[in-house]
């Protein structure tokens, strides 16, 4: 009998691989191995309705048990990748189990990252998992001072979630302004402005030195020695790909190189989601994207290189978030462009910015403009004309 497909990593690029196959007609053992105790879920969420307590965990499940049943979709859970032997086609899993495999996708997803002074402080939490958004929700009632450290769409959705729930929420961020390296220096004061419109304290140019207080937190102290006072410390400073365990099998521990197919340099072996670092066919770069649409796009991808099918067409990348209830959404790359136009008021909720390399838009970001979105995509694709609209320049 087939070793069948290995899917590590029980996370959206997994669980869409596994859908892809089926749907393809595959019919050898599909295992999923999720280092979580529970099947795989939805995870934007977490920082907005089950931190709102508007969503259940329940309700974040990608699938119920019964598509399982029905596909032969074998979960393995409790149980994280921990070693691979690409010799034998053999993973090895953390307690000691090794499962054999035809193909392994690699999608166990990413980490998040820790500051030095703050990573061995027990009150310092992070957001990855439902667990994490349960205890951070615990702790937001009203009237709690909570410390978000890292003005990344995590970090800013989180804060615009405590926010609402009635919490006092200061936002520290090291750059001169939130989300100024995927967007700009431009569009990021325009972030800070919206959050400091809906309360938010935003303090940017700074560096966390330590934590205040021992089990619990009391605050944290700012290197230029200013304290700033907490019940709560969020550390949302990005998240590491989790492929260290890959490092022995001669795999790059920071992300896992992958064609538009999702193979790697090792056979049968292929990558998926935040853990593979796609080449951007624009510019060459080595790139991850820790976005749900390129992990769906991802996941499939390593299935149909899996059936024999050509690799998928290549599409704008995109995502999206919702901060105070303003949609953001994001078409195309906005790296390297040299200049930006925009279409409506950039000091209100509702505007597009168009990101141009020369005479190419290259991304269109959104904001408060979901109707706005095919057209955004058709220009990025270049399946309409465009003309620079000499808009205002942002």
């Amino acid at each position: 009998m087939s070793a069948g497909v290995v899917i590590a990593g029980g996370g959206l690029a997994g669980q869409r691989c596994a859908e892809a196959l089926r749907r393809g007609g595959y019919d050898g053992p599909v295992r999923i191995v999720c280092g979580e105790d529970a099947p795989p879920y939805d995870r934007p969420p977490l920082s907005k309705g089950a931190l709102a307590g508007t969503q259940e965990a329940a309700g974040l499940r990608l699938r119920d048990d019964r598509w399982y049943a029905e596909h032969d979709v074998e979960l393995v859970l409790g149980r994280r990748a921990a070693g691979l032997d690409p010799a034998a086609r053999r993973v090895q899993l953390a307690g000691g189990q090794e499962l054999p495999y035809e193909h392994l996708v690699v999608a166990t997803g990413a980490t998040p990252r820790s500051l030095p002074g703050l990573e061995r402080h027990a009150g310092a939490l992070a957001l990855r998992d439902v667990g994490d958004a349960l205890a951070l929700r615990g702790r937001l009632a009203p009237g709690a001072r909570l410390v978000v450290v890292g003005g990344g769409f995590i970090g800013l959705e989180v804060a615009a979630t405590a926010t609402a729930l009635g919490a006092e929420v200061t936002v520290l961020e090291a750059t001169g302004a939130p989300l100024s390296g995927p967007l700009g220096g431009a569009a990021g004061a325009r972030f800070a402005a919206l959050h400091r419109r809906r309360g938010v304290r935003l303090e940017t140019g700074v560096r966390i030195a330590r934590a205040i207080g021992t089990r619990t937190i009391r605050g944290v102290a700012l290197a230029d020695g200013r304290r700033v006072p907490a019940d709560v410390l969020l550390v949302a400073v990005g998240a590491a790909p989790d492929t260290r365990w890959l490092a022995p099998a001669g795999l790059p521990p920071d992300g896992v190189p992958v064609d538009g197919g999702g193979r790697t340099g090792v056979p049968a072996v292929l990558a998926a989601g935040d853990a593979a670092r796609p080449r951007d066919p624009r510019t060459g770069a080595l790139r991850r994207s820790e976005h749900w649409d390129a992990a769906v796009r991802s996941g499939a991808a390593a299935a149909r290189t899996i059936l024999g099918l050509p690799e998928p067409p290549e599409v704008p990348a995109f995502f999206w978030s919702d901060q105070h209830g303003v949609r953001i959404q994001l078409v195309g790359e906005p790296h390297g462009a040299d200049r930006t136009t925009t279409d409506g008021d950039p000091h209100s909720d509702a505007y597009a910015t168009t990101y141009w390399r020369g005479d190419r838009p290259v991304a269109v970001l959104l904001v408060g403009r979901p109707h706005g979105l095919a057209g955004a995509r058709r220009l990025i694709a270049g399946t309409t004309t465009h003309t620079d609209p000499e808009r205002q320049a942002a």
